[in-house]
């Protein structure tokens, strides 16, 4: 039998404000345990919270920019479940009126656009960090396991994005996350950092029988924190689930977490129910009133978000789809590449150059060091110099790329590197032709064979006379006299 998957996905996005969702504490990632926590944050008995209004406009931001209707009335409700790392009993979310609602991004699945829905768009605290460890008493020779908390992520505000359950593959699951990050590092609202838990998901999935109108019974992964790991947890569960229907078994509603260890689904729990939270509107809090005039001037700030530059950049740069897809994907990477382009602008085929670059050599470096564009020492304007430096011909494209080392390694300009290191290519006639001369005096058995057909020869020469002059001689110049020479 042939089966269908059936994949919604919850999005936590951790809200890049100064200060928690309901308290003035940092939301500054690192710090010793337990050390940016108030009374409020840790739940004492007594203590109100206040709304932060940045995290208003951060959700709305998102909302407009995923197509969602932004609700001018909204309000928060309890959310109760016991955890150590809840320590007031209860989570502040958002339950029947969110602040986003039925929106939609799209993505490319097989060169065509699918558009996924959103259900919704709301706003909560999050909780705070579990650790466990296991120790050996020392002494006794006793030992046990233990757990830690740590309350400094408590109430740090978040976003929850929850798709509809339009995505059929962990291919597709894990387009829609790189869009979603996408969205929200234009957007400035969350770094997106996923290592941290600074963005993270939960999966619902489902098989059903193909052409079959009703859904499977569902289960949740919890807290998958990569896309790696996005996909490697859907394609498990979906085969586990498939195994069992074919055994003649039944899916279990229920919670798993992702063992990346042993890259299998475990069960945790079974699935709570919205009933299970006991969900009502949280009276310590006022329902969130939105006027029009805040929206559309949030609105007005939006900046030029991924599909709109990716298409400007096809039809603007004359890029190919591929180059827009990556120079897009990020939007310090998409500045990076119009200041560049902006400082060369030499010619037509300016954009599809520094594209070559930037895709190439500067991404390799970058990879190497496990760097990020904004940590990169070149600056656009330095990369745009030295690529009038090979158009002026004072460097060949292969001391460009030793040039270009050198700059990434001291942040130095190429002008001083080309003077410094003697790189200046040689366009002498005189001196090209005595080199190519030694190299067809050294290499006659290889002239007689490119003399007798084996044209492709001309490769080892041109080489042969690069060696020689240590990769300064003008290319284009030592093509014209092998031919020449050798053809003579």
């Amino acid at each position: 039998m042939k089966y269908e998957v059936v994949i919604g996905l919850e999005v936590h996005a951790q809200m890049l404000t100064d200060t928690k969702i309901f308290c003035g504490c940092s939301t500054k990632f690192g710090s010793e345990p337990n050390t940016q926590t108030c009374p409020v944050c840790i739940g004492m008995p007594g203590v109100l919270p206040v709304l932060n209004r940045k995290v208003i406009e951060f959700a709305i931001k998102t909302g407009l920019a995923t197509n969602c209707r932004i609700s001018h009335y909204s309000r928060f409700a309890r959310k109760n479940y016991f955890y150590p790392d809840l320590p007031k009993g209860y989570q502040i979310s958002q339950y029947e009126l969110p602040i986003c609602e039925h929106g939609h991004i799209e993505i490319v699945v097989e060169e065509n656009i699918k558009r996924i829905g959103i259900t919704r768009i709301h706003m909560e605290e999050d909780a705070g960090k579990n650790i466990h460890e296991s120790s050996t008493l020392g002494g006794s020779g006793g030992g046990g396991n233990y757990s830690f908390v740590d309350l400094n992520r408590a109430g740090v505000p978040l976003m929850e994005i929850v798709s509809e359950p339009d995505i059929r593959s962990p291919g597709e699951a894990v387009e829609y996350m790189k869009k979603l990050r996408a969205i929200l590092r234009y957007l400035g609202v969350c770094d997106g950092n996923m290592e941290q838990g600074s963005l993270r998901c939960d999966a619902n999935v489902s098989v059903r029988p193909a052409g079959q109108k009703e859904f499977g019974v569902k289960v949740e992964i919890k807290n998958i924190n990569s896309f790696r790991f996005v996909e490697k947890a859907l394609d498990y569960e979906i085969r586990r689930q498939i195994k069992v229907l074919e055994e003649g078994g039944r899916i279990i509603q229920e919670t798993r977490l992702w063992d990346s260890a042993r890259d299998i689904t475990e069960s945790m729990r079974g699935k709570e129910e919205a009933h299970d939270y006991r969900y009502f509107p949280e009276p310590d809090l006022v329902p969130i009133m939105v006027e029009q005039k805040w929206i559309d001037e949030i609105e007005a700030s939006l900046p030029e978000l991924p599909d709109i530059k990716r298409k400007r950049f096809i039809s603007g740069y004359g890029l190919p789809e591929y180059d827009a897809d990556l120079l897009t994907s990020e939007r310090a990477v998409a500045d990076w590449f119009e200041e560049a382009t902006a400082s060369y602008a030499l010619s037509v085929s300016g954009p599809k150059v520094v594209s070559n670059w930037m895709m190439g050599e500067l991404t390799r470096l970058l990879n190497e060091d496990n760097k990020t564009i904004e940590e990169c020492p070149v600056r656009p304007s330095q990369l745009a110099d030295m690529l009038k430096l090979i158009d002026k011909g004072t460097i060949s494209g292969k001391i460009a790329k030793t040039v270009f080392e050198e700059m990434y390694k001291t942040g130095t300009g190429s002008e001083v590197i080309v003077k410094e290191k003697g790189l200046v290519q040689i366009s002498d006639t005189g001196e090209i032709e005595k080199a190519v001369d030694d190299v067809i005096a050294k290499n006659q058995k290889e002239v007689e064979r490119f003399k007798a057909g084996e044209e492709k020869l001309i490769g080892f020469f041109v080489g042969q006379v690069m060696k020689l002059t240590k990769g300064k001689a003008n290319p284009q110049m030592v093509n014209e006299l092998l031919k020449q020479k050798l053809s003579a």
